[in-house]
């Protein structure tokens, strides 16, 4: 399978699974689980899930180098405070309107990608450009009132969810996926940890019922990470951003079979516009993965790699 493939099947994946996060996350909460403890819980399961299995079969994926190290740590802090906003704010959402305000992403993405001197192209311009109203319509309530609080956190994490897919993009360059994830995942955990000792967890045993909802929160976590960080290697962070739209069609799916939620026919438009913007990735010319000089991010990338790896940097 061509990179290029692997890399827009890869993220679609990712998306499925994403997809399917918010689903379980407000499942979750509907049987008492706090919201902070859903998504500090989910993480450090992922995390200590995906350090087990490398630990025991490919340990070697354990290394990476120190500037590395400190962008999936950065990386994985700007991600887990934006998580705290995001299931702060799907307590207060339903779980298609949180997820669909939250795909705003990809415009966050492409102004932290020309920052770090990578414009987009047009064709991907007019793929956002697709995308924008198709969300706005999708956002599209049917006349209810929508939580002001709720939406100003859901765009926050958005912000932040945004901001860490071109840093793992620059340290994906010479580190292969799994360790990209890994380490971003362990810091997601040490920024989510103290909501468990500090922040409300009077419902998490309270009911048993809940734990189930909340491993299959961890599974999609872990899933959608790891194929999330795949994708962003092969096809980069704007592509891979906007194929993750697609994600909404899978909540929507999701939220209207498990927790009875119903679109308008307005939203209904809004899902085929979105159906078109990600149909137009095939139009989209292969770049190739390389090192931009300058930028806001390229402090991230190591100068010269040693011959003597493991693994292949590119790999």
């Amino acid at each position: 399978m061509k990179p290029r493939t692997k890399g827009i099947a890869a993220a679609l994946t990712s998306a499925f699974f994403l997809g399917m996060a918010p689903v379980f996350g407000v499942r979750a909460m509907m049987l008492g689980m706090p919201p902070l403890a859903v998504v500090a819980i989910r993480t450090i399961l992922a995390a200590l899930l995906l350090l087990l299995i490398i630990v025991i079969f490919k340990r070697q994926y354990l290394y990476i180098y120190p500037a590395g190290l400190l962008g999936c740590l950065l990386a994985g802090w700007i991600n887990g405070l934006g998580s705290l906003f995001y299931y702060s704010a799907l307590g207060r959402l339903g779980a298609g309107v949180g997820q669909l305000l939250y795909s705003l992403y990809p415009l966050f993405v492409a102004i932290w990608l020309f920052l770090d001197h990578q414009s987009p192209s047009r064709l991907t311009i007019f793929r956002i450009g697709l995308a924008v109203p198709a969300i706005i319509l999708l956002v599209h309530a049917g006349g209810e009132s929508i939580d002001i609080i709720g939406v100003i956190q859901m765009l926050i994490g958005s912000a932040l969810y945004a901001l860490h897919l071109p840093i793992n993009q620059r340290v994906l360059f010479d580190m292969p996926a799994p360790t990209v994830t890994l380490y971003t995942l362990l810091a997601m955990s040490a920024i989510t940890l103290p909501v468990l000792f500090f922040g409300d967890t009077s419902g998490i045993f309270a009911s048993s019922a809940g734990w189930w909802p909340l491993l299959g929160l961890t599974a999609v976590t872990f899933l959608s990470r790891l194929t999330l960080f795949m994708g962003v290697k092969s096809i980069g962070g704007m592509q891979t951003a906007i194929l993750g739209l697609s994600e909404l069609l899978v909540t929507m799916a999701f939220a209207q079979l498990w927790l009875g939620e119903r679109l308008t026919i307005v939203q209904w438009v809004g899902a085929i516009l979105l159906l078109a913007s990600l149909s137009l990735i095939g139009l989209e010319k292969p770049t190739q993965a390389k090192r931009r000089p300058g930028g806001l991010l390229s402090w991230l990338s190591h100068p010269s790699l040693p011959t003597d790896f493991p693994w292949q940097p590119h790999e």
